[in-house]
């Protein structure tokens, strides 16, 4: 496995983008509206920031995430081109797991996240691209 993407809870896509990009030197690679989300992926050339804005009136676990905490990092993401077999290898090691098997995600990818309670208080998602 190797690292995808730090999902960013924001409720400013485009001053946070405006931001990384000229901190960060990370453009703009792909944008959609997904799940209720406003979803956008900024390149850092080995991986990305994906910024999650909910949309007015959005229910699930970003505006959820935002009323609790605020803005900041929700979860870090890892690709693999198995995902069926990084849940198993979660399973059998103790992982509780947030989705048993894989969902559709941002950006055509199947995703699946881990509970933070069984991987140190982190958020951890397995995509498969």
């Amino acid at each position: 496995m190797q690292f995808d993407h730090a999902g960013v809870a924001t409720d400013d896509t485009d001053t946070l983008a405006a931001l990384y990009e000229t901190v960060f030197d990370a453009p703009v690679a792909h944008e959609e509206v997904f799940d209720g989300l406003r979803v956008t992926f900024l390149d850092l050339g080995n991986g990305y920031f994906e910024l999650l804005e909910p949309l007015p009136d959005a229910e699930g676990a970003i505006p959820r995430y935002l009323e609790r905490n605020g803005p900041g990092l929700h979860h870090v993401a890892l690709a693999t081109d198995d995902i069926a077999a990084a849940l198993e290898t979660a399973r059998g090691a103790g992982v509780d797991l947030v989705d048993e098997t894989p969902r559709d995600g941002a950006w055509g990818h199947d995703v699946a996240f881990c509970h933070p309670e069984s991987t140190g208080g982190v958020l951890v998602e397995f995509v498969e691209h």
